[in-house]
């Protein structure tokens, strides 16, 4: 099991705060463009970010050519587009078609998918019966706090098609996480700079192809895609890769149950929403499905406080 530092417990609560308030933005930017050209625009702009802060901090990414630099671009490949640009591609194509809801469940998924891929693939990442129900418990918590009706049906065409889109995503998040623990050792700015730069490469010319070139783009609309390119895809691409390195998959993942009760929390502070009767009951699940499945980490970073 990788030590489990105080900073990455701050890293996730932090990701999951990012996360859980980009639903509003996203939510204004597709009003004026398609979910592609919010994706390649997001990712564009988080690769800029990353890219200038590499510049600033003297460092460069490891150039292309046989040997462990070679090695690390093919996993930088792989984590571009299971980290960012299937699923949200797949994303942004299914909540066309789905309930909202059914989406968040999906992701509240990611924990458990991860947890037998680390098993095989992470050393020290063992599954056990106390992590697993952690885990369980969790989702549950989290299907608790949205609701049943995220499950009801839309009536849509290509429901069942959507629904499938969204698992997928939530496997491929769990693929690129595992892929991101196992990358070959450099500074971690340059692996987020450089999987942001590899996602943008492959998602501009599908958004061009797809979607073309938005004819109009409000004030409202810009302001959310530069939020959403900075810290929802920017500034938490290079959390993902610290967490993940440092901490292991299987703890990255807990941030799938923070982000809805972020969500709900912050719509219900910024924009005057209802809260749910049952969030209380669906928050203590969550953390107590936290705590089981980190118990170990947790003793440890208490005694040491």
């Amino acid at each position: 099991m990788p030590e489990i530092a105080p900073i990455n417990w701050l890293r996730i609560g932090a990701l999951g705060l990012i996360w859980g308030a980009s639903f509003t933005s996203l939510s204004v930017a597709l009003r004026d463009v398609g979910p592609f050209t919010v994706a390649a625009v997001r990712i564009t702009l988080g690769a800029v970010f990353l890219l200038s802060l590499l510049r600033i901090w003297g460092l460069r990414l490891p150039p292309v050519r046989r040997g462990p630099e070679r090695r690390f671009w093919t996993f930088a490949v792989f984590m571009a587009l299971f980290s960012n640009v299937i699923p949200f591609s797949l994303l942004g194509w299914a909540q066309q078609s789905v309930a909202s809801g059914f989406a968040g469940v999906s992701m509240a998924a990611v924990p458990l998918l991860i947890l037998p891929l680390a098993h095989v693939f992470v050393p020290g990442e063992r599954m056990h019966l106390r992590r697993l129900g952690g885990f369980l418990l969790g989702t549950i918590g989290v299907v608790v706090l949205i609701g049943v009706d995220a499950f009801a049906s839309t009536g849509k065409d290509l429901e069942s098609l959507a629904r499938l889109a969204c698992l997928g995503a939530a496997m491929c998040y769990a693929m690129g996480s595992i892929a991101t623990r196992l990358c070959p050792p450099v500074p971690l700015l340059a692996l987020a700079a450089a999987v942001m730069l590899l996602a943008a490469c492959v998602i501009v010319p599908v958004a061009m192809v797809v979607e073309g070139v938005p004819k109009s783009l409000s004030l409202k609309g810009f302001l959310a895609l530069v939020y959403l390119g900075i810290l929802p895809t920017g500034v938490a691409q290079l959390l993902l890769v610290q967490v993940t390195r440092e901490a292991g998959p299987g703890f990255f993942s807990l941030v799938n149950y923070m982000v809805p009760v972020w969500s709900v929390i912050l719509g219900a502070l910024l924009l005057s929403e209802a809260v749910p009767p049952q969030l209380f009951l669906a928050m203590a699940m969550i953390l107590a499905g936290v705590a089981i499945s980190q118990w170990g980490a947790l003793r440890r970073l208490f005694i040491a406080g």
